[in-house]
């Protein structure tokens, strides 16, 4: 009688600690760490591996980042290669087989997208690229509906006692975000045809999608610094573009673009580029709400 008691007991206590126990998300960029916040509401834990603040590409796989993960049940991060320079480092130290590729508990948003930029031969010569395609998905936010329903079914999955919670939340977000998308089109139509310069070529879906025009990047190839004679080529190239902005995101150098700043009189822009990038920037609404209004009021 006693066993029997002690066995309901226990059976009990971890039904209930697996009902109420939060699936542990380990994020590598911010607005997946939003995503999966909005998705998962009380049922997930989320650690950002990263801030707007900071190059994806390439970040210290700190001991707090490395204990985060050792527990994760799920690792949301944007592959296409954009975190190589660490995770597989990470993934090495912690042996937390959940999060291995193959895994339910191993999410690329980058898996769901296609992709831009794919490009044609791989060479190191031609700089820091991606051979996947660009892997900055999340600069447009058509792109979100579909990992948001993604991301939602891996959740379900992983946690499928809260599956209906998580499709809510996910049919909830999908539906604020193309009422807001229908907004940001209309605003962003003055946008159209617009001339940029930009520091990274990392603003390529942002581009694809309100048709700005990017004249020219001041890195003369992806992961290279501008050198003086790159930058005067750049001037001569598009002095007389009646370029409207020069696009920097947070973590980039500005040296360069304020050199160019001052010869063409175009102003440099900071974008967000990510949920953190701006003080107003707190969630991925506000995001494409303050890069709508950055941009159109350089477009004036």
């Amino acid at each position: 009688m006693k066993t029997a008691v002690k066995y309901l007991f226990l059976t009990g206590y971890f039904l209930t600690f697996s009902a109420n126990a939060a699936l542990k998300v380990f994020a590598c960029e911010p607005e997946w760490a939003d995503l999966a916040k909005t998705i998962g509401g009380k049922h997930v834990m989320v650690t950002q591996a990263t801030t707007a603040r900071q190059d994806p590409h390439q970040i210290e796989a700190r001991p707090t980042l490395l204990a985060s993960a050792r527990k994760a049940d799920i690792l949301v991060c944007t592959g296409a290669e954009l975190e190589d320079g660490w995770l597989p480092l990470i993934q090495q130290k912690v042996n937390n087989p959940k999060i291995l590729p193959g895994q339910p508990g191993h999410f690329m948003a980058a898996n769901f997208i296609k992709l831009l930029d794919v490009p044609r031969e791989i060479d190191r010569i031609h700089g820091d690229i991606h051979a996947q395609g660009n892997p900055h998905i999340q600069l447009d936010p058509q792109n979100y509906i579909v990992i948001a329903k993604a991301l939602s079914q891996r959740l379900e999955q992983l946690d499928p006692i809260h599956a209906h919670t998580y499709r809510e939340n996910a049919l909830a977000f999908i539906n604020e975000w193309e009422k807001a998308i229908q907004q940001w089109t209309v605003q962003a139509e003055i946008l159209k045809g617009m001339p940029v310069v930009t520091y990274h070529h990392s603003w390529v879906y942002l581009n694809n999608w309100l048709g700005l025009k990017q004249i020219a990047t001041l890195e003369p190839k992806p992961g290279i610094p501008p050198s003086a004679a790159h930058l005067n080529e750049i001037l001569n190239q598009v002095k007389n573009q009646n370029i409207k902005a020069i696009l920097c995101s947070p973590y980039e150098s500005q040296e360069a673009a304020k050199w160019l700043s001052k010869k063409i009189n175009a102003p440099i822009v900071m974008l967000p580029f990510t949920v953190g990038g701006t003080e107003n920037t707190k969630d991925l609404k506000s995001l494409f709400d303050v890069t709508i209004e950055k941009l159109t009021i350089a477009a004036q």
